[in-house]
């Protein structure tokens, strides 16, 4: 979470040479460049082996990891770091909420609608609507991710998947990024994007599937609530984005919000039983 927010933090100070769709593309495009030629022989076997299911559903993933990336990027350039990313953290715990299947559980939800409403702070008339329909736009991307990343997770290795994924989400953004990159290719501009692209998507997002296999999804849960809260100090400390009082009561409710949801998670898995002991064998 460290990288990913400090990636998108550092990624905004690029958006006034190339806008966010082309930091966008060019994180995309080397990150993916960087996995496909450390997977490329071990590559094409795995490919073969997958189902044309897999391979669709690897497909998808990239579409919706292109557009979380595109519209969040399009979100933090009119809106705060922070502010975007608990826009964006509703996409996933909507999605751990809807699971429970309990009515006593959406208190999370309006906790963090709550949070939501004092960050973006509506009454004040200095919202930025396009800003915040780009964070709700990101958020149901980032639930479709969830889904997908579940079944591409089980079926491929993380590292061929997630090159695959990459791939397909620099293809799905270089209309909209592609253009503003080629018509001007600067060197700094290329090492910029490179050390970008490191910060996020490739390392974080390889350090998060290698998380998850080491990591109930209950403790996984509990501290990705703590998300907004990473984007509101990378924010205040690399964009100097400084929040007023109420915004930070607004994260605070949202990051109640996640951790709850996923503690609540956990009560609902039932505990395994335990197999009987085999009766011994008499001959």
């Amino acid at each position: 979470m460290a990288l990913l927010h400090c990636g998108a933090a550092f990624a905004t100070h690029l958006f006034g040479e190339a806008g966010p769709s082309g930091v966008t593309w060019l994180r995309l495009t080397l990150a993916a460049l960087i996995l496909l030629a450390a997977t490329g022989r071990s590559l094409v076997p795995a490919v073969r082996a997958a189902s044309r299911r897999d391979l669709l559903a690897t497909a998808g993933l990239g579409v919706v990891s292109a557009g979380m990336m595109l519209f969040y990027a399009q979100a933090t350039s009119r809106i705060e770091l922070g502010t975007a990313t608990a826009l964006e953290f509703l996409g996933p715990l909507t999605v751990a909420v809807v699971g429970m299947r309990r009515r006593r559980e959406l208190a999370w939800i309006a906790a963090a609608v709550t949070g939501v409403l004092l960050m973006t702070r509506p009454w004040t008339g200095t919202a930025d609507v396009a800003g915040i329909a780009f964070a709700l736009a990101a958020a149901c991307c980032w639930a479709g991710y969830i889904v997908g990343a579940q079944h591409v997770g089980s079926r491929l290795e993380v590292r061929h998947g997630l090159a695959l994924t990459l791939a397909v989400g620099s293809l799905c953004t270089a209309p909209f990024g592609a253009p503003a990159v080629i018509a001007d290719p600067r060197p700094g501009l290329l090492l910029a994007g490179l050390g970008v692209a490191l910060l996020m998507p490739l390392v974080p997002f390889l350090l998060e599937m290698s998380a998850l296999q080491r990591m109930s999804r209950t403790a996984y849960g509990t501290v990705a609530g703590m998300e907004p809260a990473v984007s509101l100090l990378a924010g205040l400390v690399i964009a100097a984005q400084v929040p007023a009082p109420v915004q930070v009561a607004g994260i605070a409710l949202v990051v109640v919000a996640g951790v709850g949801a996923a503690r609540a998670d956990r009560a609902r898995v039932p505990e395994p039983v335990p197999e009987p002991e085999p009766e011994p064998v008499t001959v």
